[in-house]
């Protein structure tokens, strides 16, 4: 099969025929139809992502959506002919699915939303994994509350916003000027965070009380921001990138709490993938009765033109998530 594969970090990638994998037990072989891309994949490629264990040669690609060719033993629930979708590898020693074929775990994967094609839900696992982590398994986000989601016309944010509305939560996010009106298209209140203070937001939106969740996609100055825009004592700040050294002060003298995210964990260590194919399984219910949307940009690639994509991602230009056509 053809694959674009690592030989070297800070290289681009080489499309090369490689053997096509067979599925083992508890696996099943799916001919990949399309890959997302993240920005961790260019993280990878470039040697920037310690915390992704990846070992060269290796086929990048964390999203997967594709066809059931065959199962392997012991696969319940799926057959051949399925259509499916999941975040399948490209860390540690999993291959990824920038590849024509991908053995993946099955309990992985969950089936297509018939709603959405293979390019939707192929843009969708990494993202909603990671914002049901953060807003649901964490935070427990209901109605009633008030959502801060920072970054939310991103990868994760726009995703996040989607499912805390369909959970019944008032959803508040903040974006740059040029992307106010995606926020607002998704149904969320827009927050310019380039003229609006923290303070000004907290006042305008919650009364001073402070927002009962904030979902951090962003990082650094932001997470510290978050801390300071919680509600005090029953306040919950969510990062996504909790990586840095932060001062825990503002969020402890307001009785706040802190859950990070680490979502690579079960792909890394084997542990918690039924979790993930129960989560691919909430976002096929989610779009398939209209609540979730993943928003896509035009430009159209294919495995010859892997670099193209990863340098879109990299510059920063992608108006949606950016895939890429495999099958």
């Amino acid at each position: 099969m053809r694959a674009a594969v690592l030989e070297e970090f800070g290289s681009p990638l080489v499309l090369t025929d490689v053997e096509k994998p067979v599925a083992g037990p508890g696996q099943v072989l799916v001919r990949v139809r399309a890959s997302g891309v993240n920005p961790l994949d260019t993280k990878i490629r470039a040697g920037r992502a310690d915390h992704a264990r990846r070992t060269l040669p290796a086929i990048l690609g964390l999203d997967l959506a594709g066809v059931v060719e065959e199962t392997g033993a012991g696969v319940d629930g799926l057959a051949p002919g399925d259509e499916v979708f999941g975040m399948t590898g490209g860390v540690g020693d999993v291959p990824g699915s920038l590849a024509e074929y991908a053995a993946v775990d099955a309990r992985l994967l969950a089936r297509k939303p018939s709603s959405l094609s293979p390019r939707e839900a192929a843009a969708l696992p990494l993202v909603f994994i990671t914002a049901w982590e953060g807003l649901v398994d964490r935070a427990r986000v209901r109605a009633g509350q008030r959502v801060l989601v920072h970054g939310g016309a991103g990868g994760i944010g726009h995703v996040a916003v989607q499912i805390a509305r369909a959970r019944g939560a008032e959803v508040f996010a903040t974006a740059s000027t040029p992307r106010l009106d995606v926020v607002g298209r998704l149904g969320a209140t827009a927050i310019d965070r380039t003229t609006t203070t923290v303070d000004e937001y907290v006042a305008e939106h919650t009364g001073g009380e402070g927002f009962d969740v904030v979902f951090d996609t962003v990082g650094g100055a932001v997470l510290d921001a978050s801390f300071t825009a919680v509600r005090t004592g029953t306040g919950h700040v969510v990062s996504a990138l909790g990586w840095g050294t932060h001062s825990l002060a503002p969020l402890s003298f307001r009785g706040a709490s802190y859950s990070g995210i680490f979502t690579l964990l079960p792909l890394l260590t084997g542990r918690g993938r039924e979790h993930h194919g129960e989560i691919m399984r909430e976002a096929a219910a989610l779009a398939d009765a209209g609540a979730l949307r993943p928003l896509l940009d035009p430009r159209r690639f294919t495995l010859s033109d892997v670099a193209d994509a990863h340098a879109a991602v990299e510059s920063g230009t992608a108006q949606g998530k950016i895939v890429i056509d495999v099958g």
